[in-house]
């Protein structure tokens, strides 16, 4: 029996190294008690024939018996212990490396997630960076806009002031072969030959000096006026006497002689004044009638504003 109890015990040991710390202690506590009374039974049966009537043959073995089972259930117990502790460790050892991989995997994407994070953001502030340029020349773009349509407006107003004073300084002379008009920002003074020249003739009569001389009292207070002056004629070829060989020739000197007149005005700068040809060949009604042939020989002041500021502006955009 000594044998038994000692197999039991040593067993004890054995399996209780693979629990825990507690569970150990629970089953060494059970052990000592079990060794203790393992002892006291013992010292019994040693003296067994002085002290026969103090425990019973049958006594001793329903102890050992319930011994054995105790045994035997804390071996249950502790094989049940061992069997969860190594389920829990097998899922913690699988979970771990789970884990360990998924964290891997996790790092290297978060790793690369970051990367393009960090190339989108340079990419992002290179882009607000010239978002915020191109902000700021569109403002600069937007105020020079601003600035030249003020100066397109004035100049319109300008002009719209220096019509009704050409048409009020030539008011003796409308309709009798003279017309102003504003077209696109320019003043166009239109002259019938009737009103200004004989037939065949370049120099003024005195009817139409005193047109020229009105006209040029308004362009003296407009120094910053640019002024064209294009003659123009019929289809009729010219047949008349002199130095003239044809109609081209004959416009160009009648435009030069309203500019000879222009420049007895001193106020006038010379450099506002350009003389110019046209011939037969910018007609304003058809050579088919004596009515349009007479509107087609005319003299035609083209008054323009000075558009410096405008190209500044313009090349600035």
């Amino acid at each position: 029996m000594k044998k038994y109890i000692s197999i039991a015990i040593v067993s004890l040991l054995v399996t209780s190294s693979c629990v825990s710390s507690k569970i150990y202690e629970d089953l060494q506590a059970k052990y000592d008690a079990l060794k203790t009374e393992n002892k006291s039974l013992m010292a019994q049966l040693d003296t067994e024939g002085g002290n026969s009537n103090q425990y019973t043959v049958a006594q001793l073995q329903e102890k050992l018996d319930k011994l054995q089972n105790e045994k035997t259930k804390l071996e249950m117990d502790l094989a049940a212990l061992d069997t969860k502790y190594n389920s829990l460790k097998a899922s913690y050892d699988a979970l771990e490396a789970n884990s360990s991989e998924n964290l891997t995997e996790n790092l290297e994407r978060n790793r690369k997630l970051l990367e393009q994070l960090e190339a989108k953001e340079k990419a992002l502030n290179a882009e607000s960076e010239r978002l915020s340029k191109l902000e700021k020349e569109l403002a600069k773009r937007s105020q020079r806009v601003d600035e030249l349509e003020g100066i397109i407006a004035a100049k319109d107003a300008k002009m719209r002031q220096l019509k009704d004073a050409i048409s009020a300084a030539l008011t003796n002379f409308e309709g009798n072969g003279l017309t102003v008009e504003q077209r696109d920002g320019k003043v166009y003074v239109s002259m019938e030959n009737k009103l200004l020249f004989e037939s065949g003739s370049w120099a003024v009569n005195s009817r139409g000096r005193e047109a020229v001389v009105s006209l040029g009292s308004v362009l003296a207070q407009n120094p910053e006026i640019a002024v064209l002056i294009e003659g123009h004629t019929d289809n009729v070829p010219y047949g008349g006497n002199g130095n003239i060989k044809n109609n081209w020739d004959l416009s160009t000197k009648r435009a030069t002689a309203i500019v000879n007149i222009l420049t007895e005005n001193n106020n006038i700068p010379k450099d506002n004044l350009t003389a110019a040809g046209r011939g037969e060949y910018a007609p304003i009604a058809p050579n088919t009638t004596s009515e349009g042939k007479a509107k087609n020989r005319r003299i035609e002041v083209i008054l323009t504003p000075k558009l410096d500021e405008i190209n500044k502006l313009l090349n600035e955009i």
